[in-house]
């Protein structure tokens, strides 16, 4: 900026004393803007259309902080705890769950969004202004600069009339209070239901469809034939060395149940891998510590669910020994304990423990997992 200019520039005083409208031309002449075209949106007040515009935002907004109350409302009292399809009642409800969260949220950010764009059009000035650009020699902005674009500022806010809009006001709070809220309560929304408060039954998240519905009661391995009602125990003779074959809990209690059979096969915990290995490799097995009497003579069985993300650790690599993820890759060691030992999972698959039932010959499980199927989660130890 040349010696010329600086002369003409107000002191400190002058700048004190200078007016919002003041502050605003002195700053578009100290940057360099030129205005070509500045409409007013509404240069007649309070005319119906003026009103009428207020009132479409003003109800865009509304809606999205109803929308954004409905998003809490369903997320914390809707019934959300799986109920299985023969309850035909409760099994509706709690199948719209998820689909009513996602409804409300949706509809939430879409009228907020569309509140926002509204508003730009029929309020805010579209003015058409050309800047010579400066950065002030590199020595950024002075005193003179800030105060000059706080006034531009605040300029823009007092034509986009806001101030005076109290009806947009009032529903834009709404709207963002909402979906303040919900951001705010996701990463509490874990704590307002204790997972392992049943963690005792079979429902828990220690706990699958393998664990004994009483005392004494025998869980056998069953294969899956295509027909769900039909029931087909797993003899040690029914597979050849180096096999593997997908098992499921059956307990003699569900023979009739054709619900229970089936649920039997849908419950994401329940897959085993069982797995025979040929006696040469059944020597080089190395035992986890704790699970050394887990297997039957060369039969091994292993929860098919991986402990990265999840996803069905569904394939057995004869040759190598190997049970391997197709999901992300992850492979587990089958002489020792399936232990990973590529990928990104870190926990070894949990081992059933497995033996004859010397009354009927098939395999069965001596008890359930003793460490929670699946990934991880804060509270696992294992």
């Amino acid at each position: 900026m040349s010696s010329g200019n600086e002369q003409q520039l107000p002191t400190g005083a002058e700048l004190a004393e200078m007016n919002r409208d003041e502050l605003v031309a002195l700053g578009g002449k100290l940057d360099g803007v030129e205005f070509a075209e500045y409409p007013d949106p509404w240069p007649v007040k309070g005319t119906r259309a003026e009103k009428r515009a207020e009132r479409t935002v003003a109800m865009w907004f509304t809606l999205a902080g109803l929308s954004g109350l409905a998003f809490l409302v369903a997320m914390i009292w809707w019934p959300w705890q799986y109920q299985p399809p023969a309850e035909d009642s409760a099994h509706f409800w709690y199948s719209l769950y998820t689909p009513v969260l996602g409804v409300t949220l949706g509809v939430s950010i879409l009228a907020f969004a569309f509140g926002i764009l509204l508003y730009t059009k029929k309020f805010l000035p579209h003015e058409v202004a050309v800047q010579q650009r400066d950065d002030n020699m590199g020595a950024g902005s002075d005193e003179l600069h800030r105060q000059t674009f706080a006034a531009h500022l605040a300029d823009a806010g007092n034509r986009s009339t806001i101030a005076r809009r109290s009806a947009i006001k009032r529903s834009a709070g709404l709207g963002i209070g909402m979906l303040g809220l919900g951001a705010a309560i996701l990463p509490l929304i874990g704590f307002i239901k204790n997972p392992h408060a049943n963690s005792g039954n079979k429902s828990g998240l220690y706990h699958t469809g393998w664990q004994p519905d009483k005392p004494g009661q025998k869980v056998f391995l069953r294969r899956y034939t295509g027909v769900t009602h039909e029931v087909s125990l797993v003899r040690p003779e029914d597979l050849d060395a180096g096999a593997m074959e997908t098992v499921f809990p059956f307990k003699e209690s569900e023979r009739h149940d054709e619900h229970a059979l089936s649920v039997a096969f849908k419950r994401v915990d329940n897959p085993v891998m069982l797995i025979r290995l040929r006696p040469q490799d059944a020597e080089k097995v190395v035992k986890r510590e704790g699970q050394e009497g887990f297997n039957y003579g060369d039969y091994y069985a292993y929860s098919k669910i991986c402990t990265h993300v999840g996803c069905p650790a569904s394939l057995y690599e004869q040759r190598t020994k190997r049970i391997l993820c197709p999901c992300h890759q992850s492979q587990f060691d089958a002489l020792m304990y399936a232990k990973p030992i590529f990928g990104p999972a870190t926990r070894a698959l949990p081992q059933l423990p497995i033996t004859l039932d010397p009354e009927t010959g098939y395999l069965i499980a001596k008890h359930d997992f003793i460490e929670p199927v699946g990934p991880g989660f804060w509270e696992r130890k294992s």
